[in-house]
C-alpha cells in the first residue's frame, strides 16, 4: 500500500496539472477545512479530531521516526505526545490545495509554526508538511499519507 501512495504523490506532483475553474474550489476547501479540524485537534489535544479524517492506512513520514502506519498508531501518537508536551501548538502559516485533473486526489502542502516547551522553556521552529488526500468509496476524502520536514530546530520562542 505504502508504495501505491508513494507512486501516486511523485507521479501526482511531478506530472500533474491542478484542474481548472470551479471544480478543484471545492474540494481544495474541503482538504484545506480537514486540515483546520486537524490543527484544531492537535491545539485542543483531542487525538481522535486530529485524526477525524485519517485512511484507515494512513502512513506518516517524519525526521528521525519510523513511520506510523494506520490511525490507530497515527492516534496514539497523539495521545502520548499530548502527555509529554501540554504546551504543544501549531499555527499555520500558509497553505495550498493541489487537485487533480479528475478530481480524485489532492496534495496539501504547508508550513507552520509549532511551538512546544523543553525543560520548562518555551520552544518553537518551522515546518513543512505534505499530506495526499483521495475521496474514498464512501465519498469521504481522507489522508492516505503525510510527510512532516522540519525547516529549522527548535529555538527560544
Amino acid at each position: 500500500m505504502f508504495e501505491r501512495y508513494c507512486s501516486v504523490a511523485i507521479a501526482f506532483c511531478v506530472a500533474s496539472v491542478p484542474a481548472q475553474g470551479a471544480t478543484t474550489s471545492p474540494i481544495a476547501a474541503t482538504v484545506e477545512a480537514r486540515v483546520a479540524e486537524m490543527v484544531a485537534g492537535l491545539n485542543s489535544k483531542n487525538a481522535d479530531m486530529a485524526t477525524k479524517y485519517d485512511a484507515p492506512d494512513i502512513i506518516v513520514m517524519q525526521s528521525f521516526s519510523p513511520p506510523a502506519v494506520g490511525r490507530d498508531v497515527d492516534r496514539s501518537g497523539y495521545v502520548d505526545s499530548f502527555k509529554q508536551n501540554q504546551g504543544w501548538h501549531i499555527t499555520r502559516i500558509d497553505e495550498k490545495v493541489d487537485v487533480s485533473k479528475g478530481g480524485d486526489l489532492a496534495v496539501y502542502r504547508g508550513t507552520y509554526n509549532e511551538d512546544g516547551i523543553n525543560a520548562g522553556v518555551l520552544m518553537t521552529h518551522r515546518v513543512d508538511y505534505l499530506a495526499g488526500f483521495a475521496k474514498d468509496a464512501d465519498g469521504v476524502w481522507r489522508m492516505h499519507w503525510a510527510v512532516i520536514n522540519p525547516e529549522e530546530h527548535s529555538h527560544k520562542k
